[in-house]
């Protein structure tokens, strides 16, 4: 991987497909890096420069003070943008990539061509149930609320199907620093956007998982109401629609970040 010093912090990434390819930004979820891209990158490298970065605190990066904002989280993909002296790309992010998104969308539209939000919300859960899972995590280290979120991140029959994606899924989140993912979830417990949506004028798609009980299709279909203009598509997946029905997932961006604007 290669390395950029970024807002005080130094983030890992890659970047694949032909550099002189239009630029696409994908970001992460909460405890995962930038390896849950990895069923993308062949098929969306076909037409982009695919570049994909462990999030402030997570993977390789830096592990800076938290709690983190969404705004230090979004202000790390422009400043990245800049390292790399890209003008302006496509985005797509899961979960709370996807709430990165929604930011970037609200703040920096300048920089992006398209966006897909997968697998997010305008506003993610309750504070007591963030605070709870902070409080869980300082005391006994992301493994403790490890099984509870992947039991959520996919179904029953796939994760009986793929045992060893998951198993591999699990040790990434449970290597995480547990400050890191700590000062992520307070990014996460802070996001708030339902009455903003309608001031983004970028284009776009919004996916949804029919099993997704985190950010569920009620909340995905909130944002493809609110957001001008925005597509909605549902997968038959739970949270990591990318990871559990790939081939779809990779077509609906495709076909979306490839229409002509």
């Amino acid at each position: 991987m290669l390395k950029a010093a970024i807002n005080g912090t130094t983030l890992h990434y890659a970047s694949d497909g032909d550099e002189r390819a239009p630029a696409l930004v994908l970001v992460n979820s909460l405890g995962a890096d930038h390896t849950m891209w990895a069923p993308q990158v062949a098929a969306l490298g076909q037409a982009f420069r695919v570049i994909r970065f462990d999030t402030r605190g997570h993977g390789r990066s830096g592990v800076s003070p938290g709690p983190y904002t969404i705004e230090l989280l979004g202000s790390d993909v422009v400043a990245l943008l800049d390292h790399l002296r890209i003008t302006r790309a496509a985005f797509c992010g899961i979960s709370l990539g996807g709430a990165v998104g929604q930011w970037l969308g609200l703040n920096a539209a300048n920089r992006v061509s398209r966006l897909v939000l997968a697998n997010t919300a305008a506003k993610f859960g309750t504070i007591d149930a963030w605070n709870q899972r902070i409080a869980a995590v300082n005391a006994g280290g992301v493994a403790a609320v490890a099984d509870a979120v992947l039991g959520r991140w996919f179904t029953p029959a796939f994760a009986q199907r793929e045992p060893a994606l998951v198993a591999r899924v699990r040790a990434t989140m449970v290597h995480q620093s547990a400050a890191g993912y700590v000062a992520q979830c307070g990014a996460a417990r802070d996001v708030d956007f339902r009455d903003a949506l309608g001031t983004i004028v970028t284009p776009t798609l919004v996916i949804a998982g029919t099993h997704d009980t985190s950010t569920t299709p009620a909340d995905a279909a909130f944002l493809a109401r609110q957001i001008p203009g925005a597509r909605y598509v549902e997968l038959a997946a739970a949270h990591m629609s990318n990871m559990e029905s790939p081939t779809a997932f990779n077509a609906a961006v495709l076909a979306f970040l490839q229409e002509a604007a």
